[in-house]
């Protein structure tokens, strides 16, 4: 049975300056909640040339703080951004992997650096606008995913662990993105019809290659058929993801198909970009993968072999599998439809309906038999 929580306890809410956030300090206090704010900084703009408007979102966050007459607390956690985040960001991309940085900012730094800072400002609870939903039981802490399937953020979290999510309130979990809209302009908040942030805020603007270059030597070499025939160059294999289209830069050739191409595969020992004809070749499709070790969000993890579902990138729609533990604590997925462009370093996370089970990093698309 979930426990109801204790009106009057102190939050402090993650005020990002858009609506999502906004809203959910609007919940809590209508809940009865002491709430105060928190405008984190994660990002050195003297590093990015003001590409990530952290300018206009503070001033948006201070709009709606003074609107709904609570606290706005201000700090930077650009230093633990660059050493728990970008550091990891920048080790993957060195190795071939492709990361995600949102999941790494949830444990790092909003679960971890925010939480830590609100605790010792008294808070009982931090708050964020993120679309997912918890249920407390009397010894564990469940992890749900939000009502609106299209901004459902459960797949983010998977690396929160009870500690966290303790402490975790969600109050936009039972609510659809339009709803929030709609609650923001009737309170009369200037940023109702703000534009929902999208990318990595430490690239903001600019190119993802021109970026990613000023930190990493580019190495260029080949592109290749899956016969070695070479058919163009790269510029780096860091900037090339599994079943990517755009930037390869190969003209048509005498006898295809005229379709266009596609990543299938990095060959990080001779640095050469596999590719193939056709969004849907039969390369770019693999019965399974496999992960790093998993975390389970729950106390007690889940019986192996395991039937459920997974996603292996976010807005993927429910993808059934069985899961099971290799030497090693490694774990081999394998779905039911083969599944395209698996991507190492992504994250595959795990699900029996609407409960987050937890998730792990792809290390590689794999055969159906371990």
């Amino acid at each position: 049975m979930s426990l109801r929580m204790s009106h009057g306890q102190r939050v402090i809410v993650g005020l990002s300056g858009g609506v999502d956030s906004a809203v959910a300090a609007l919940r809590l206090l209508e809940q009865g909640y002491a709430v105060e704010a928190l405008f984190m900084k994660n990002w050195d703009e003297d590093d990015q040339t003001g590409h990530c408007p952290a300018a206009e979102d503070l001033a948006d966050a201070e709009a709606v703080a003074q609107r709904l007459g609570i606290k706005l607390h201000r700090i930077s956690f650009s230093t633990e951004y660059w050493d728990r985040v970008f550091a990891y960001f920048l080790a993957e991309y060195r190795v071939g992997r492709t990361p995600n940085p949102d999941v790494m900012c949830n444990k790092e730094i909003k679960f971890r650096a925010f939480l830590d800072y609100a605790l010792s400002l008294g808070a009982d609870f931090i708050a964020t606008g993120q679309y997912a939903r918890i249920e407390r039981d009397a010894d564990v802490v469940h992890l749900y995913k939000g009502r609106d399937p299209d901004k459902d953020q459960s797949f983010f979290l998977h690396l929160l662990d009870q500690s966290q999510l303790a402490r975790a309130l969600f109050p936009l979990g039972d609510l659809h993105k339009p709803a929030v809209r709609r609650i923001a302009a009737e309170a009369g908040f200037p940023n109702h019809a703000k534009k929902d942030s999208t990318g990595i805020c430490f690239i903001g603007e600019r190119r993802f290659n021109e970026f990613l270059a000023q930190y990493l030597p580019a190495q260029p070499g080949d592109i290749v058929d899956l016969d070695g025939t070479a058919i163009g160059r790269h510029q780096g294999l860091m900037f090339h993801t599994q079943g990517q289209r755009q930037g390869l830069g190969i003209g048509g050739r005498s006898g295809d198909s005229g379709e266009p191409w596609y990543v299938v595969a990095k060959d990080l020992e001779r640095n050469r970009l596999v590719v193939v004809q056709g969004k849907d070749h039969a390369a770019l499709f693999r019965p399974a993968l496999r992960t790093e070790a998993p975390h389970w969000i729950d106390t007690t993890p889940p019986e192996l072999p395991l039937r459920c579902q997974a996603k292996i990138r976010y807005r993927q729609a429910d993808q059934t599998c069985t899961v099971r533990r290799e030497d090693g604590g490694t774990l081999h997925v394998v779905f039911d439809t083969p599944q395209r462009a698996i991507t190492p370093g992504q994250a595959i996370v795990f699900y029996q309906g609407e409960h987050c089970l937890g998730g792990a990093t792809i290390l590689e698309a794999a055969a159906t038999i371990g």
